[in-house]
């Protein structure tokens, strides 16, 4: 998804990719590797005796492991009905070595490629079928629905960073929450047959989280947002749904001043002043300097 990081992270992760393979008694294929951003995941199809599996394997700092994101598959796995479309979680194994930890997940082999492969930001129409829009549909109201305590968007990002990305003082206060995939683009999604992948970051959000993220990454090409938006409306287009685009729009704009998603700025800034300009009364409170 993302390109192979600095050669010292490459060496380490590639190590650590294999001594997952050995724990976990598969072996690994020829296929092309994914990297994950900055090289913090790295993942590719493994064999086993039984045909082929696909194996993740996350990093992190020691001191930050066994959080929530490090938990969040087997969370899913736990809570998340089986009918929302996603590969089954087999097996999984931790392991640190000094400072570092690693996490490797042994899941079922999906063959769908997904909708896109350099990344999530959509840049061209996917030839996806109507059954695939419902079968979305379908699975993030049941996601929505899920209890739990796991919190993919906190209130008090929202008033420090809404503020500050968007350029105005805004009443940060979310109208409603719900339960989200919570990084809905289209590298982690399949077709033309839908499988939903990276469930790492799950939780409560902002109601119509997800749906805005896919809108949000879709902006490149205004055919396929309208499809969303003609899919997904009835979250979308209440107060809710346009909070959470906001919401989405901040996340990125942040993302921006890091340097990556460059190319979704000027998109992003132009559907925040659209969503600005509609805010109900007393929501908006005033433009900020830049």
């Amino acid at each position: 998804m993302f390109s192979e990081p600095e050669r010292a992270i490459s060496r380490r992760m590639l190590t650590a990719f294999a001594e997952a393979s050995g724990r976990l008694n598969v072996t690994m294929a020829t296929a092309p590797k994914s990297w994950g951003w900055q090289g913090r995941t790295l993942s590719g199809r493994v064999d086993t005796p039984v045909g082929p599996a696909w194996l993740r394997l996350v990093h992190a700092r020691t001191d930050k492991a066994n959080g929530k994101l490090w938990e969040g598959p087997r969370a899913a796995d736990d809570c998340v009905p089986s009918a929302v479309p996603r590969p089954c979680l087999r097996r999984r194994l931790a392991w640190t070595e000094s400072a570092d930890s690693y996490l490797g997940e042994l899941y079922d082999f999906v063959a769908e490629p997904t909708v896109t492969t350099d990344g999530p930001i959509l840049h061209q129409r996917p030839d996806l079928p109507d059954a695939w829009w419902v079968a979305l549909r379908t699975a993030l109201e049941t996601v929505s629905a899920v209890a739990t305590d796991r919190v993919t968007v906190r209130q008090a990002y929202l008033d420090r960073a809404m503020p500050q990305f968007l350029g105005h003082e805004i009443d940060t206060t979310v109208p409603a929450w719900s339960t989200a995939h919570g990084d809905l683009h289209w590298a982690n999604l399949t077709g033309p047959t839908l499988t939903i992948l990276d469930w790492e970051g799950w939780g409560i959000a902002p109601a119509g989280f997800d749906a805005a993220m896919l809108h949000t990454y879709s902006l490149l090409v205004p055919e396929v947002s309208g499809q969303v938006r003609d899919h997904l409306g009835d979250v979308l287009d209440t107060q809710a749904g346009r909070f959470a685009e906001l919401v989405v729009i901040t996340q990125l704009l942040q993302t921006n001043s890091r340097g990556d998603n460059l190319e979704l700025e000027e998109a992003l800034r132009q559907r925040a002043a659209e969503l600005l300009e509609d805010v109900p009364n007393g929501r908006a409170v005033r433009q900020t300097s830049p």
